[in-house]
């Protein structure tokens, strides 16, 4: 019998954004798997309009909004000790789904128990053949690098299965497994880098993230947030930094931090003042102060972080 997928998706006051992906992945074809979206506090009628057009999925609802993480941890809990999930996969709303993305996330994930995070093609939704990204490969100085195929037009270049050294979870499969041993997400990171933070951990116990070729969505990018909002700009400033701080060195968080305060925080802040963007300007530099607060609270930040 195939094992039991919960689909979750978030949704905070988009209920616009379920039309394509609620229904994009009630149309898969694999034959043992849910829909459940998580309502995060919406005040939009998000709960009402899902049961009204998608009787097929199951709502959950959360009176108060819990933040990306708090929201996802809640259906985390939801999938594999309620509806008791073999895994569970975390997509964003605005997204469209393909027809077999999750039998080619489950077909990876089942090779290796190990296989702990699964992920495939994330294409541009007004472009639907270049790619997004199909994973994220090491940086030396952050650590995290940039995303692998990033805006390539699909010409059959990524069609192995691989392990990636960390990914977007856009749309990530994880399995119980993990989740039993190693826990959810973070919530101090409330939003942005919290499955870069989860994946971390999960290495550290061994795990591996995956990636399927098969599989393939179309992303309409940062539709809820903003792309350039200060709001995201927050936490761009402060949570890479903090997921740095927690796992590696302070040799090679004191090259991260200086390059991250000269490049991320000093130049963008000056960038978007040129631009008329004072409030993300203000944000940028808020981040990176709430993150070094943060370490120096948590007794993680030392004078080696920041000199020799």
């Amino acid at each position: 019998m195939s094992p039991k997928v919960t689909v979750l998706i978030l949704s905070y006051n988009g209920k616009e954004l379920l039309k394509d992906s609620v229904s994009s992945y009630l149309a898969n074809d694999y034959p043992n798997f849910e829909v459940a979206v998580i309502d995060n506090g919406s005040v939009d009628g998000t709960k009402e309009f899902v049961e009204k057009e998608f009787p097929q999925a199951k709502v959950v609802r959360i009176d108060d909004n819990r933040g990306y993480s708090g929201g996802f941890n809640f259906g985390l809990e939801y999938a594999f000790d309620k509806s008791q999930s073999k895994y569970a996969i975390i997509t964003n709303n605005d997204v469209k789904a393909d027809p077999k993305v999750i039998s080619e996330l489950v077909k990876v994930a089942e090779m290796d128990e190990k296989n702990a995070f699964v992920t495939g093609k994330v294409y541009y939704f007004d472009k639907p053949n270049t790619l997004q990204t199909v994973g994220k490969k090491e940086d030396p100085i952050y650590w995290n690098g940039g995303h692998i195929g990033s805006k390539e037009e699909d010409k059959g270049q990524y069609e192995e299965v691989a392990e990636r050294f960390f990914a977007d979870d856009i749309y990530t499969l994880v399995s119980k497994k993990m989740y039993d041993e190693v826990g959810a997400y973070d919530t101090n990171f409330l939003f942005q880098s919290e499955e870069y933070d989860w994946q971390a951990r999960a290495k550290e116990k061994g795990y591996k993230i995956m990636y399927a070729p098969g599989s393939k969505i179309w992303h309409k990018e940062s539709m809820t947030i903003g792309k350039q909002s200060p709001f995201k700009a927050f936490f761009d400033a402060r949570n890479p930094m903090i997921v740095v701080m927690k796992y590696k060195s302070p040799e090679f968080f004191r090259k991260y931090f200086w390059q991250h305060f000269k490049m991320d925080v000093f130049k963008n802040s000056l960038v978007r003042i040129k631009k008329m963007r004072p409030r993300v300007a203000w944000s940028i530099w808020m981040g990176l102060f709430s993150g070094l607060r943060w370490g120096f609270k948590n007794k993680i930040l030392t004078k080696k972080h920041f000199f020799r």
